[in-house]
């Protein structure tokens, strides 16, 4: 039975649509892949099976992420940054503190980044025909560019059935039924933004700090994302279990065994999963530190300099309050502060060196990007001390990132300048750091 209706979450102005079905104990918040329309699904009776199957061993809450679907359009494509929130949105309008998360295509690259961010919410992730880097998907740009020309030329004539599910190619009616779900998902214009912002995603470098039991289900002979895409998320996301069937469907709901898939999920589901003994999460770290600090504090005396700190640190905090970020410590003229979105965190540390810039202030400001330790008020780990050592190196007046951070905010509007290779004293390797470009 095709669910009751349609309901719509607030993600910010945005309103996400999603539907809640099944009679299961544990809730699953289904990630759709590159576009969806949640009522769609239903009219085609393959889709609708499968869809039943789901939800008699779960509670299913789908939904179309912004820009997709029936929920609202922006006026440019939302970065996966701020399609994280669609989750959580979902999650808040039914009252569901904790759901398993379940990712299909490119929709496990954004499951991968929420459980990541946020394992307090995510009982558990599961991922099916996803990956971390785009080139899983479209290897070379000719090939996307192939996808852009069929967009151009031929979108929702369903042409396309034979990269996503080659089985089904000669079915008429599925055929039509792929065309009109092309159609309902997205316009033309609206899919070739999306995809241009898809092809800046690669996670790889979050995959270690996924610490929620985790299933990675993937077809061995996947005609749209290769296997290898399954195999790399496996292997570096920790003790992660991964199942690799036969077929060449890209769709879970078609060819060979599509139930198998569902059974592996059951199962997982269902099985018993020991606490996490430290309490970690994926966070944006900033660092701040006011430029030539000795030398002003000598130039204006004791008082001055105190006053001028006192008000330094009520903008630094206005501005923390404003994009949510968590005040960490203060030692004497800096800040450490954590974000659970990193373009927030670029955000807030550009209206920072705004709004210090009256001051007379000019700051030293780094954001990375990576796993961190949660001990009550405290943050630790690597993180931090890249962080730390990325702020170090920046210019006053400028905010600088790491390439993580600069990879995860793809779509969001921010521009950066390529500062080239360094070493971070005390960190193992080279890192390529970014400028954000700002106007103060």
């Amino acid at each position: 039975m095709e669910p009751i209706r349609t309901r719509y979450a607030k993600n910010g102005d945005i309103n996400v649509a999603y539907q809640v079905f099944g009679e299961g104990m544990v809730d699953l918040v289904v990630v759709p892949g590159f576009i969806s329309h949640i009522e769609n699904y239903w009219a085609e009776p393959t889709f609708a099976r499968w869809l039943r199957k789901l939800g008699s061993f779960s509670r299913v809450i789908l939904f179309d992420k912004q820009g997709t679907g029936l929920s609202d359009r922006a006026s440019n494509a939302p970065s996966m940054d701020e399609r994280m929130d669609d989750v959580s949105a979902v999650m808040d309008a039914e009252g569901i503190e904790r759901a398993a998360i379940f990712g299909v295509s490119e929709g496990g690259s954004l499951a991968t980044l929420f459980a990541a961010s946020h394992p307090e919410r995510s009982q558990a992730l599961i991922l099916y025909g996803a990956f971390a880097q785009f080139k899983s998907w479209f290897p070379t740009k000719e090939e996307l560019e192939g996808l852009f020309q069929y967009i151009d030329t031929a979108w929702g004539s369903g042409e396309s059935i034979p990269k996503f599910a080659p089985t089904m190619a000669n079915d008429p009616a599925f055929k039509e039924w792929w065309g009109k779900f092309e159609r309902l998902g997205a316009s033309p214009g609206a899919a070739k933004k999306i995809m241009q912002l898809n092809s800046q995603i690669d996670i790889t470098d979050i995959l270690p700090s996924v610490n929620v039991p985790t299933l990675v289900i993937h077809r061995k002979d996947d005609t749209n994302v290769n296997v290898e895409g399954g195999r790399l998320l496996a292997e570096r996301i920790p003790n992660a279990k991964y199942v690799e069937l036969p077929g060449v469907d890209h769709l879970p709901m078609v060819g060979e065994n599509p139930y198998r898939i569902l059974d592996e999920i059951a199962q997982f589901l269902t099985g018993e999963w020991g606490p996490v003994e430290t309490e970690c999460v994926l966070a944006t770290v900033l660092f701040t530190d006011i430029a030539d600090s000795t030398k002003r504090a000598a130039e204006l005396g004791d008082q001055r300099w105190r006053d001028l700190l006192e008000n330094h640190h009520n903008r630094v905090r206005g501005e923390l309050s404003h994009y949510r970020g968590k005040e960490i410590d203060t030692a004497g003229d800096g800040f450490f502060a954590t974000f659970d979105r990193p373009a927030r965190g670029i955000w807030c540390a550009c209206a920072i060196q705004n709004s210090v810039s009256s001051l007379g202030i000019k700051l030293r400001a780094g954001l990375h990007t990576g796993e961190c330790e949660l001990m009550g008020d405290k943050v630790s780990g690597l993180a931090v001390h890249i962080g730390s050592r990325v702020m170090e190196k920046s210019d006053p007046g400028d905010v600088l990132v790491s390439s993580t951070v600069k990879d995860l905010v793809a779509g969001s509007g921010l521009q950066f300048n390529d500062r080239g290779k360094h070493t971070l004293k005390g960190i193992p390797g080279e890192w390529r750091l970014f400028q954000v470009e700002h106007s103060v």
